[in-house]
């Protein structure tokens, strides 16, 4: 009778192999066919989940994590739902430290997964002792039995793309993808995306966002590392005021940066056009694409490939609430009125 029943051992089973959708509304004004990798459909909803499952899973052969330990890691939300997700069915204890700038519903949702969650002034220094990295690094060393996953300095961040989204996306496009744009923030997605697809073909073109307020952009352009370019800035899982030894620089080619403002409301757009209810980093990968469109990046025959990272269930306290996106001064450009709740009175 048992055989007979089609059913997953557990959630686990579920990561990875995400649609590849056609958009077929919010692009139409760039040349070029594109195509969007919907990472909201992995069981924590957002590309997290593969590198959770897969740094956990390695650990675990490598015999540094044993039934009963603790892991700790810093996030900005997708990152700690995801480990405390495989935690769960693993049996770990899960202990975080998140950045103040990201979403009430985010914090809740890790709180719901059973995580310890300590949240952690965004707006500091990297090496300030209150900043998320470095309570994370406490916490590791205060909890026997920890493990501290460590994403933003972590090869096996690169690696997990490098074996599961870079593969998949080679035979969903039956090899013919031109280009892939992606967020940085480990900076492990597009890495890992780009070190596959480019020993497939290095003509592929790999495209970065990154956010006014971050550090990337230009460290990837002189190698240097210009702390002017740091200042506070709202979206969330963009960008860096460090840099990440889980981006591999050498294998992207271009970054454009997106402001909070066109990314919000491209957001927003995403899901009026294309029915699709993704996160704020979507938006601000259609955005990047329309801007290195009129930089003319793409012609007729580019398949353009944009990595959307999560749900947009994990914002509705931010850029899908008016009152947030008034707060910030969203509602002030020219038709924008128009994407505003109407209510009765």
């Amino acid at each position: 009778m048992g055989k007979d029943i089609k059913a997953y051992n557990n959630i686990l089973e579920l990561i990875g192999n995400t649609p590849l959708i056609r958009l077929n509304k919010i692009t139409d004004d760039c040349k070029g066919n594109f195509y969007a990798k919907v990472e909201a459909f992995n069981p924590g909803h957002s590309t997290k989940d593969r590198i959770a499952l897969y740094i956990i899973e390695e650990a675990e052969r490598r015999g540094i994590l044993k039934p009963g330990d603790t892991i700790v890691e810093t996030t900005s939300g997708n990152t700690g739902f995801s480990l405390a997700m495989v935690s769960i069915i693993k049996g770990y204890d899960c202990i975080l430290a998140v950045s103040s700038k990201s979403s009430p519903d985010k914090i809740d949702m890790l709180k719901s997964m059973g995580a310890k969650v300590y949240v952690c002034p965004a707006h500091v220094s990297a090496d300030d002792e209150r900043s998320y990295y470095n309570v994370a690094k406490r916490l590791h060393e205060e909890t026997k039995g920890s493990v501290y996953i460590n994403q933003y300095f972590n090869d096996l961040n690169i690696e997990a793309h490098y074996k599961t989204t870079g593969p998949e996306i080679w035979e969903q496009t039956n090899g013919h993808v031109t280009h892939v744009v992606a967020c940085t923030g480990t900076g492990g997605t597009l890495s890992g995306i780009g070190k596959f697809l480019k020993e497939k073909n290095p003509n592929i073109r790999i495209l970065g966002v990154d956010a006014y307020g971050s550090v990337i952009k230009k460290y990837h352009e002189t190698k240097e590392f210009d702390v002017e370019e740091i200042y506070p800035y709202r979206i969330e899982g963009l960008g860096k005021n460090l840099i990440p030894t889980a981006t591999d620089f050498d294998v992207i080619d271009k970054f454009v940066k997106v402001t909070d403002e066109e990314s919000a409301h491209m957001t927003r757009n995403i899901a009026k056009t294309e029915g699709l209810f993704v996160g704020y980093t979507s938006g601000a990968v259609v955005q990047a694409i329309k801007q290195y469109a009129e930089e003319g990046e793409f012609d007729e025959n580019s398949k353009v490939i944009a990595i959307f990272p999560d749900h947009g269930s994990r914002y509705m306290s931010k850029v899908f609430n008016d009152e947030w996106m008034n707060a910030q001064g969203f509602f002030d450009s020219v038709n924008a009125e128009e994407q505003k709740i109407e209510f009765i009175k």
